[in-house]
């Protein structure tokens, strides 16, 4: 498989505390990370709170500072947040907020823009009667599929899924990524499956990367992560997840 993404040797800090006399300390949360995320692939990244996860999908969209380097080998990726009430603007209706990308991107006309977003919205479920709404009359399983419509609006190769399905319910989850599955063959997708979920893990992931406090300490494939781990980190979170 091609690869979609290349992380290598990557190196994020943050400055911790400080003052108008002193800069504070200076703390690493990133150590050498080096991934490759190939075309078609879900690749699953797992590790407890501030192991780092989340800083990495941050440097992969840009969005922090980092050392080493990314190379991208398609647009620029997508994020889906865990808290889609929160992602969405509240003021617009759904069809606006899937257009939003579009009017930015500033390429297609308004009828075009429209026609654009209520085919996704239907790829994802959400059909006309609820093109007018608003997020607060969704429920978080529908708005999830808002928030997944506008991240493939502009056609990305590679999604970032934070913590994706964490705040729905089991049943809820599990339409949510049979949802992704398809998406990912209808689109020729690739994503990066960020979550503490073990379970989800295992449900829809080709691949899998350990990482604890910025250090990724185990990789393999999802069998081989669940069925014979190697790492004592590794052993530990599928215990817990017991």
């Amino acid at each position: 498989m091609e690869p979609i993404l290349e992380i290598k040797h990557l190196n994020s800090f943050y400055r911790q505390g400080g003052n108008a006399f002193s800069k504070g300390k200076t703390v690493q949360v990133l150590k050498d990370v080096s991934v490759t995320i190939h075309q078609g692939e879900v690749l699953g990244l797992v590790g407890e709170s501030g192991s780092g996860k989340s800083t990495l999908a941050k440097s992969i969209l840009g969005m922090t500072e980092y050392q080493g380097t990314i190379t991208h080998h398609s647009r620029r990726p997508q994020m889906v947040f865990q808290d889609p009430y929160s992602s969405l603007n509240p003021a617009f209706t759904i069809r606006r907020i899937v257009e939003e990308p579009l009017r930015i991107y500033g390429k297609y006309s308004p009828q075009e823009r429209r026609r654009r977003a209520e085919e996704m919205l239907e790829s994802v479920g959400l059909g006309p009667e609820f093109h007018d709404r608003k997020p607060a009359q969704l429920s978080g399983g529908q708005r999830q599929r808002v928030s997944i419509a506008a991240a493939l609006i502009l056609k990305p190769k590679l999604v970032i899924l934070d913590e994706a399905v964490s705040a729905l319910d089991v049943t809820i989850q599990d339409q949510i990524l049979d949802l992704l599955m398809e998406l990912r063959e209808t689109y020729d997708l690739s994503y990066l499956f960020i979550s503490h979920d073990l379970n989800v893990i295992y449900q829809c992931c080709d691949r899998v990367i350990v990482m604890q406090k910025g250090v990724i300490v185990e990789e393999n494939t999802v069998d081989g992560i669940f069925d014979q781990p190697v790492h004592p980190y590794t052993k530990q979170l599928l215990k817990a997840a017991e």
